[in-house]
């Protein structure tokens, strides 16, 4: 039978984008793969993702996409908009089996392909035989940090919200626990057991697959492999396949001041900007970084070193450089499955 991957990305559009480029970038590696989309639906605004969906279906055939029906939610007063996602991608699974088992009749299935919301299918992957991966958008230090995670739940007794001092996790900078996602810094919140949940599934998973590059995170891809991030289970393989590139549709998510603080002290590839009280960054507070990077010494450095990764980029991702290597090693592995 023909072969197939399928790829299950939580419904905001920038996340569906993340996971067609994936989709993308294993066609190029293997043109005869069929990648199956499962697309689901949320009670609020995820952004419009139709005629995104209208085009990639008219123009890459190989690209397939499910819509799985819309599931009820049980009454509930909560606003937040991670709880909600997670509440329906629960409430999906019987959905994603059918569909996995429907797909299965005409396609040999190497593997399911989840982000970190729809971590919760993995289970019914396992019922099924099919290996299940992660996917992150989002970068290795991303993954450090929701390696770790465990870790810290287990090792603290108070919300993040409430704790002064930095976390330290392996493999990136201390980080501010302000700076955590929004969803787990309570630990008393439903959004809270559910990051937890999700990062308790990653020893169980056949690969984590991140869009970065070896030479961009070397620090937090080496101590994430070497088991330092979970130093009690098991660390899957990971394939830095990166980078992936899309700019469309894209939108802030839970992990966007993580992220630049990584940016800032790990990678150093940015200048740090004075908030108000409010959170917010004044017009003259950007002219004058703007200016800073533009004319100061420390700004010389960050455009040198952001025309390096720029160049490192090309060289990760040509023949023979570690993303073209890691994405070999990745499909090579569906034939041990």
């Amino acid at each position: 039978m023909e072969r197939a991957i399928v790829l299950y990305p939580s419904p905001p559009i920038g996340h569906l984008i993340s996971m067609v480029e994936l989709g993308k970038l294993l066609l190029t590696h293997r043109p005869s793969l069929s990648v199956h989309i499962l697309i689901t639906s949320v009670p609020y605004d995820s952004g419009s993702t139709a005629p995104y969906i209208a085009n990639v279906a008219a123009t890459i055939p190989s690209i397939k996409f499910h819509h799985l029906p819309t599931v009820t939610l049980p009454s509930t007063k909560t606003i937040h908009h991670e709880e909600l996602t997670f509440d329906v991608l629960r409430l999906s699974n019987p959905l994603v089996r059918e569909e996995l088992l429907s797909i299965s009749k005409n396609y040999t299935v190497h593997g399911l392909v989840v982000d970190f919301f729809c971590c919760a299918a993995l289970s019914v992957a396992k019922e099924l035989n099919i290996p299940g991966y992660h996917f992150s958008s989002s970068g290795a230090g991303i993954v450090a940090v929701f390696f770790y995670f465990p870790t810290i739940h287990n090792t603290t007794t108070k919300s993040l919200k409430d704790l002064k001092t930095l976390l330290h996790i392996p493999g990136v900078p201390p980080i501010p626990p302000s700076d955590m996602p929004t969803p787990v810094l309570d630990r008393d919140d439903k959004s809270y057991e559910y990051f937890l949940d999700s990062s308790r599934s990653f020893p169980e998973s056949a690969g984590i697959i991140i869009n970065t590059f070896e030479s961009l995170e070397s620090r937090a891809v080496k101590t994430a492999s070497e088991g330092l991030c979970m130093p009690n289970d098991r660390t899957p393989p990971i394939y830095c396949i990166g980078p992936l590139i899309a700019t469309e549709g894209r939108k802030n998510d839970a992990g966007t001041r993580n992220g630049a603080a990584l940016e800032l002290e790990e990678m150093k590839l940015a200048l740090p900007m004075k908030e108000s009280e409010s959170g917010f960054v004044s017009a003259t507070e950007v002219e004058e970084r703007v200016r800073g990077l533009m004319e100061s010494e420390e700004g010389r450095l960050i455009r040198e070193r952001t025309v390096g990764m720029k160049i490192a980029a090309k060289v990760a991702s040509s023949e023979g450089g570690s993303s073209r290597v890691a994405l070999s090693k990745l499909v090579e592995s569906w034939k041990d499955k």
